[in-house]
């Protein structure tokens, strides 16, 4: 694929080539994904694919705004938000710190920042379909935490940040810098009821 055309064009098989690349990303990641694989995969031509993604980029920048999507329903759906919030700090805290850790995660990471300044559009469509995401609704859950009187704080945005760097800990720039290669669940376990007794400690009504 050429980076030469930006568009992506959407048609009948636009979700079925999503879901055939999805699992040959995830499976080999960004540079061993071939554009064979993941016709294949998606039972397709390669004419098919290049008609609707142009650039192997953009088909990753594409499964990745969906999945994004995907794992910030299914966390926020499975939690119950009316639980006492270090409940739901400690859920939501897993399921960051898992997926920003896992190699799907860590891959798109990587490619934003290796491609950011050829790409802008790709750093910011993966800001605003994740990070921006899970800020969004975080600060809404702590307005409604303040309203209940369960926690205290003037600037809920604020605190979805700090709670969002508290989470990631050091593991995830060892994993991001190679130190690393992989993270158990003890591990996340550890940091995040670490950062939920900080931000506890701090906002707690």
């Amino acid at each position: 694929m050429t980076s030469d055309q930006t568009q992506v064009r959407k048609g009948r098989k636009f979700d079925q080539v999503l879901a055939g690349a999805r699992d040959v990303f995830m499976a080999d990641g960004f540079e061993g994904a071939s554009v064979d694989a993941i016709a294949r995969a998606a039972g397709v031509s390669k004419a098919t694919l290049y008609s609707y993604f142009p650039d192997k980029r953009l088909l990753f920048m594409e499964v990745a705004d969906t999945e994004c999507a995907r794992q910030s329903r299914q966390a926020f759906d499975s939690i119950d938000t009316d639980a006492p919030p270090r409940v739901v700090l400690g859920l939501a805290g897993r399921h960051l710190l898992g997926f920003i850790t896992s190699t799907f995660g860590q891959q798109m990471f990587r490619l934003c920042v290796a491609e950011c300044d050829r790409f802008p559009e790709l750093g910011q469509r993966f800001y605003n379909s994740g990070p921006a995401v899970v800020r969004r609704e975080m600060a809404g859950y702590f307005e409604t935490a303040v309203a209940r009187g369960q926690l205290r704080m003037e600037d809920p945005l604020l605190a979805a940040d700090q709670f969002g760097e508290l989470c990631k800990g050091d593991v995830w720039l060892r994993l991001t810098f190679g130190i690393i290669d992989r993270i158990s669940q003890a591990e996340i376990d550890r940091v995040i009821d670490s950062a939920v007794d900080m931000f506890l400690a701090r906002y707690a009504a």
